[in-house]
């Protein structure tokens, strides 16, 4: 079966953010896998799982790393398919390295950048679907249904005076 969505983790402990993007996709019935891989302490297994991820149906990377944060750049290097980063607070500086780590990528290696933790999380999960529903009817559906709701529940909120 087709994961048309693969999450890549620099570390074990980027699970806590990336859990909001996994429970989301899992709402949606989306097809993803998930895989631990450092572009620092593994870079040649990140290579190889990159190139060989299209074969196995990935339409859309996002990477989840704190710190240097260079994951999403490096597959970002490795592919031509959409790369959506999460970058994960830290505890040093609160995650505003790894948000510049992110975003700040050299011409010709774009990376799209979400907000620092799990709110960057959920949102990188919504942006792939996003991706994947421009060419998919029934993503596009759910996105619709979905976006209804955020709308509905706003409109729900009432404020005591």
């Amino acid at each position: 079966m087709d994961k048309l969505i693969s999450i890549i983790m620099g570390s074990r402990s980027d699970l806590e953010t990336v859990q909001s993007a996994m429970d989301l996709l899992k709402e949606f019935k989306a097809d993803f896998e998930v895989r631990v891989l450092s572009a620092h302490r593994t870079p040649e297994e990140l290579e190889k799982y990159v190139e060989e991820a299209p074969k196995k149906g990935t339409k859309v990377f996002i990477a989840a790393a704190g710190g240097a944060a260079a994951l999403a750049g490096v597959i970002a290097s490795q592919t031509t398919l959409p790369v959506i980063g999460i970058p994960i607070e830290t505890k040093s500086l609160k995650g505003l390295d790894s948000l510049l780590s992110t975003v700040q990528m050299p011409a010709g290696i774009p990376v799209g950048c979400m907000a620092i933790g799990k709110a960057g999380a959920k949102n990188a999960a919504i942006f792939a679907l996003e991706i994947l529903g421009a060419s998919d009817k029934k993503i596009h559906s759910k996105l619709l249904a979905y976006k209804k709701s955020l709308r509905v529940a706003v409109k729900k909120i009432k404020i005591a005076r």
